[in-house]
């Protein structure tokens, strides 16, 4: 039994056999037709955006946070399309399941420099993991099919489906869609037995092991299996950059986040490790600089990844493990039961965890409270003020590299980051996909100022759809990072360093939003409880210190004798 469909709706309804609940998109006259299709679409809620970039960042909140995939769609072929590039190239650093969807010029004007017409298949290419040009309407479930199980298949990661207009326009019989079970794999591969034995022999004889969990975890929710294991072995656990809440912040093994980035604790443990277990962890640049100044030389290394070419890549490993991170880690936590004599390092992690309450008594004793506001004394407000189920969006940026180690992620999936990246203007947005994805939970989004004006418009797209996300704007009226670097490494000659910008609590409240303002330290807390308490998206404008500004990557300049 077959449909007569057009190409739009015929994307629709496959869509709808992915159960797809958000699309996030700009309208354009290149895809009405699918837009026309959306309109009887009941059980698919079309977010409408202003800007195809942030739109994406929305689609990566929403695949980050509810494990499906973020869909995208640029209505426009041309610039509606490359408008996306930006936050695809983010999507695939965070290997984030996005599938976007683009309209494309007809084919018969294909090398006609017709109106609008840019090459996206080999646009989109070097930024996604497959990019498809549709080449008729019959196949359009086919290819979005394809599009959707490469997205969600390990590693996951972005996808670009050009739909030119002819194709979306023409009509075809189609029989009944085929639902994600029937042409997707339910299961992962576990690691194999003599694997796990050699690897449990190796941590149980070690003196001074780490466990160092990854995104490989984080975006499995494998927390339990991790910290299981952790237990069993009775040492630290460390988180990579950026998956500070891969394992709950009052765990007693949990050490936060290791590396250049990371608190000192942490990143001495993998520094003096004789044994490290790497689950889930490419061990990149983020989490090492490539560099055996922040990993022990010296150590054994145990890495266990999903995705092959990631084990040994950076450093040499003496066991590789291909394998599921979590159900790698079950399988050791059972073989080391087995074992009838272990050590423990019982010192190792007795002295670990004193030193770890140290640095956190530290840490709240360190934080300047006087005024204007320091960085030390808001991160302080904001852990005493946030919520404990709170989702968390970061930017890049001075203020927010500094912040990712500085709050407690109390629950796993409560980080939503750039990471490798590095991306400015994504935390707003992102934190917006996150808020649909997950809408019982409160979101707070941390941006510098810089950042927010480049995505402020999205605010009349919270306030239309109710989508009710607290943003924490840290304005320093500057790009710190890069006034930062002027100040230590080029004489303080400032060029392009500085921001002029309204007051953003009363531009959310002409965008029909609520609008907060922090002129004092004293003033974050009420002024964040207030925020989250409003019924209606927020923005909490913070006054920051211009003048506090940190150099995160001095290694970059020692070439100028910095």
């Amino acid at each position: 039994m077959t449909t007569p469909m057009s190409g739009g709706q015929a994307a629709v309804a496959a869509l709808q056999a992915e159960e797809t609940s958000h699309v996030f998109g700009l309208i354009g006259s290149a895809t009405m037709e699918l837009f026309d299709a959306l309109y009887d679409a009941n059980d698919i809620k079309m977010i409408g955006v202003h800007d195809e970039r942030t739109g994406t960042h929305m689609a990566d909140g929403f695949a980050r946070a509810s494990g499906k995939a973020g869909v995208v769609l640029a209505g426009q072929n041309g610039p509606g399309a490359t408008n996306l590039v930006t936050g695809l190239s983010q999507a695939k650093a965070a290997f984030s399941p996005v599938v976007s969807i683009a309209g494309m010029l007809a084919q018969g004007h294909i090398y006609r420099d017709a109106f609008q017409e840019v090459d996206q298949q080999s646009l989109f290419t070097p930024v996604t993991k497959k990019t498809w040009t549709v080449p008729s309407c019959d196949r359009v479930p086919e290819l979005m099919r394809e599009a959707f199980r490469t997205a969600l298949t390990p590693r996951r990661g972005p996808v670009q489906i050009n739909l030119p207009r002819d194709v979306l326009s023409a009509q075809a019989d189609f029989p009944a869609m085929q639902r994600p079970q029937h042409y997707r794999a339910q299961t992962v591969p576990g690691a194999h037995p003599d694997a796990i034995q050699q690897a449990a022999q190796m941590l149980a004889s070690a003196v001074q092991p780490v466990i160092i969990a990854g995104g490989g975890i984080k975006n499995t929710k494998g927390h339990e299996q991790a910290t299981a294991l952790a237990e069993a072995l009775n040492c630290p656990i460390v988180t990579s950059p950026g998956h500070g809440d891969a394992i709950p912040f009052g765990h007693p093994l949990n050490a936060g986040q290791m590396g250049p980035r990371g608190n000192a604790v942490a990143s001495r443990l993998v520094k003096e490790a004789d044994v490290i277990l790497a689950l889930g962890t490419r061990l990149g640049f983020n989490s090492t600089f490539y560099s055996y100044d922040n990993i022990n030389k010296d150590a054994q290394i145990i890495q266990v990844e999903l995705e092959p070419t990631a084990i040994g890549r950076f450093f040499p490993v003496d066991l590789g493990i291909w394998a599921d991170a979590p159900t790698a880690a079950h399988q050791l936590t059972e073989a080391l039961a087995r074992l009838a004599d272990r050590a423990l390092a019982r010192s190792w992690t007795d002295g670990f965890k004193a030193e770890r309450q140290a640095f956190l008594a530290q840490r709240d004793a360190d934080a300047i409270l006087t005024h204007p506001t320091q960085p030390s004394g808001l991160f302080k407000a904001l852990r005493d003020v946030l919520p404990q189920d709170a989702a968390i969006t970061m930017d890049a940026g001075t203020l927010c590299l500094q912040a990712t180690d500085a709050l407690n992620y109390w629950t796993p999936g409560s980080l939503f980051t750039p990471l490798d990246f590095g991306l400015v203007g994504f935390s707003y947005a992102c934190g917006l996909g996150v808020k649909c994805a997950q809408p019982e939970r409160p979101v707070v989004s941390l941006m510098g100022d810089g950042g927010f004006g480049m995505t402020v418009s999205e605010l009349s797209t919270a306030v239309d759809h109710g989508i009710n996300t607290v943003t924490v704007v840290m304005n320093n009226k500057c790009w710190g990072a890069e006034k930062a670097y002027q100040r230590d490494f080029f004489n303080g000659r400032y060029i392009g360093a500085d921001v002029s910008s309204p007051p953003f609590d009363k531009l959310a409240e002409l965008y029909g939003a609520a609008g907060f303002r922090a002129d004092r330290l004293s003033d974050v807390g009420p002024a964040i409880e207030a925020a989250l308490s409003c019924g209606k998206p927020a923005v909490v404008d913070v006054a920051v210190d211009p003048n506090a500004l940190y150099s995160f990557r001095r290694d970059s300049f020692k070439h100028r004798g910095g």
